[in-house]
């Protein structure tokens, strides 16, 4: 009676994981559909792209649309700016946010609950409602049309990341941090020498959504950037699209090699990512 009643569990487990696993499978289809009708467009003649039945597989398979997309505007111009920013404000927030985070997880001083609160208050202050006055002021300064405007507010840290970091800095133990001031290190040498070293995960998943925002960035470059060039990569497709519109081709090859980036980092990192989401959270 025993055996039938875990072979019975055993089953209704297996049919339980069996849906779940399927349902899992039909959104993921789902999801990745866009992204391969993007592939499948970015290999076809441009007079195939709008039959009916329409064309999964492309027949004949056109690879030039690549670098015919890419040479048509300056594509590498547009990536080295791109680079410059997203280096530029990656070391930024990261290292910024990791210092306040560290202040307001591991130091003890008047008013520290407090003002982090008012850290979290920001984060639901719409960018759009500072934009005015954020032009204003760099524009007073002579930093209109230049990266500054880009680069700057990166630099004085995220009240996401700071939240994100501060959380995970506090599930380590103090008694790391009180070694550490017996054998005479100082509170610069404990945040450099223990508390970073353990915070990789937590680290790296900050410099994934630093990097994912910035380089698909478009607003800001927008209004901050007039010279065309000094333009992202997000306003080089926007350039593409208003040129060559009419090339779907084209313009799925440009965009697949403009997202490519992101595919290959998450790719690669996404262990490391999911582990400091999941650890943010763990105290």
């Amino acid at each position: 009676m025993t055996g039938r009643f875990f072979i019975g569990l055993n089953l209704r487990n297996a049919i339980g994981k069996l849906i779940v696993y399927a349902l899992l499978g039909a959104g993921s289809i789902v999801i990745l559909m866009p992204f391969a009708w993007m592939i499948s467009t970015s290999l076809k003649d441009l007079s195939h792209i709008f039959r009916f039945p329409p064309e999964f597989i492309p027949d004949p398979v056109i690879w030039e649309n690549y670098p015919n997309a890419l040479t048509k505007l300056p594509f590498d111009l547009y990536l080295t700016n791109t680079l410059i920013i997203v280096a530029a404000t990656l070391i930024g927030e990261l290292g910024v946010s990791a210092i306040v985070a560290f202040a307001f997880a591991r130091l003890r001083w008047r008013g520290r609950d407090a003002l982090f609160i008012v850290v979290l208050a920001t984060m639901m202050l719409p960018r759009q409602v500072t934009l005015i006055p954020d032009f204003l002021i760099f524009r007073f300064f002579g930093m209109y049309d230049t990266y500054w405007p880009l680069v700057i507010p990166s630099w004085f840290g995220n009240p996401f990341y700071i939240f994100l970091i501060r959380q995970f800095f506090m599930t380590i133990s103090r008694e790391l941090d009180e070694a550490a001031l017996l054998d005479g290190c100082s509170k610069f040498g404990v945040f450099w020498r223990i508390t970073l070293p353990l915070s990789l995960p937590v680290l790296a998943a900050v410099a994934i959504f630093s990097f994912q925002y910035h380089w698909n960035d478009f607003f800001r470059p927008l209004i901050f950037l007039s010279d065309t060039d000094k333009a992202t990569l997000a306003l080089g497709l926007r350039f593409f699209q208003g040129t060559y519109g009419t090339e779907w081709n084209s313009l799925m090859a440009a965009s697949l090699v403009v997202m490519l980036p992101l595919i290959i980092v998450f790719f690669f990192a996404q262990r490391i990512f999911i582990q400091g989401v999941v650890f943010t959270g763990y105290k």
